[in-house]
Parts: C-alpha cells; sequence; structure tokens
C-alpha cells in the first residue's frame, strides 16, 4: 500500500472511531433524559442502525426465563411485546444463556443454533450479529444487529454492539429506581447509608 493509500485508511479509521464516539455520547445522554423506556430503547436502536448500517437491529428484554422483542428497526411492528423466546431457543436465546457474543457473516439461518418464527422477516437475512445485555453482572437481554446481504463485522461493530449492550442494561437500572429516590436530595444518603462491606485485612 502506497503513502496515500495508508493516510486514506488512518483516515477512515479515525472517522469510524469518532462516529462510535458520538454513538456512546448520544446514548449517555438519553440516561439523564426524562424519555419513556420504550421511546429510549427505540432511539438506541436507531443509533446503532444509523452506525452499522444494518438493515435490522432488535432488542429483546428478559421476562421472567423468556427473551421479549421490545424495540426493533420497525417501531410499528405489531411483533414487539408478542416474539417471545425461551433461553435454550435460537441464536438469541444462546447469547443470552451462555453470555457470549455471536458474529456470523452470512447464512446465520443455517447456524444449528437458529429458529425461524414465520412473522420476522429478519429470519431471512444473511449476517447476524448479537450480544448481551448487562446490567449488574447478569443478562437482562440481548440486542441483534442483522443484515439482509452476507457482511463481515469489523471490530469497530462489535465493540460498539458490546459497549451499548451495557449502556442499555445501565438505563434499565434506572428506569427501575422510583421517582421519589432520584428527586431527592440526599443521593450520597444511597452510598453513605449503605457503605460497600471491606474485606478483612489479613495478618
Amino acid at each position: 500500500m502506497n503513502h496515500v493509500g495508508k493516510v486514506k485508511e488512518s483516515e477512515a479509521r479515525i472517522q469510524k472511531l469518532e462516529q462510535q464516539l458520538s454513538v456512546f455520547q448520544k446514548i449517555s445522554r438519553l440516561m439523564v433524559r426524562e424519555m419513556s423506556l420504550a421511546d429510549t430503547l427505540q432511539a438506541v436502536v436507531h443509533l446503532v442502525t444509523e452506525f452499522t448500517h444494518c438493515d435490522a437491529c432488535l432488542i429483546y428484554l428478559l421476562d421472567n426465563e423468556e427473551l421479549v422483542l421490545c424495540a426493533s428497526s420497525n417501531a410499528n411492528s405489531p411483533d414487539l411485546g408478542k416474539v417471545r423466546l425461551k433461553l435454550d431457543e435460537g441464536l438469541t436465546g444462546w447469547v443470552a444463556r451462555e453470555r457470549r457474543m455471536v458474529a456470523i457473516p452470512s447464512e446465520a439461518y443455517k447456524d444449528a443454533r437458529f429458529k425461524s418464527f414465520r412473522d420476522l422477516p429478519e429470519d431471512t437475512f444473511e449476517a447476524f450479529l448479537s450480544v448481551p445485555v448487562i446490567a449488574r453482572n447478569r443478562v437482562i437481554g440481548v440486542i441483534n444487529v442483522q443484515h439482509r446481504q452476507s457482511h463481515r463485522h469489523s471490530g469497530a461493530e462489535m465493540e460498539l454492539l458490546t459497549t451499548v449492550g451495557e449502556q442499555v442494561g445501565c438505563l434499565l437500572v434506572l428506569a427501575r429506581m422510583a421517582p421519589d429516590v432520584i428527586e431527592q436530595k440526599n443521593h450520597a444518603g444511597l452510598v453513605i447509608d449503605n457503605p460497600p462491606i471491606t474485606p478483612p485485612v489479613r495478618q
């Protein structure tokens, strides 16, 4: 590769990193806004779709022992709240159960772990990238990114989706906090009244 080619490659890499940072910043801003959880998740889906140029982004959240589709690139999808997966079903269930990322560049529907849903057009898509949603070291959901055509996922895409999974987990923790806890003035008391347990010092 000549000098000009290397410069262009470096510029493209820097641009991608700047876009990645922009996504993280925008999601962080969502955490401090007064929005419903559904609207917040839909905004996250939009940001991920914009960055990865994917054809579909889906967010599943855990409801007891099932994963429920809670947000989609198609905000008006009739499948929201209706599509449910057990933890031993499909690639999505595998990601939640194993707490591991899955990246399949083509023919994801041929994977032995795959499970098809008649009403989900995304099941016919070629490429599949999925990460767990983590909150307080527990899996509480899964984010899927899918492309209609074959697509080799970049390190930037995988890193972004992993971090977004952690941020969505934080959003859910905040959403479950009672409004009176958030509005009270003595926020420091939440820490002072519940100090961390200090391990004993070995003699």
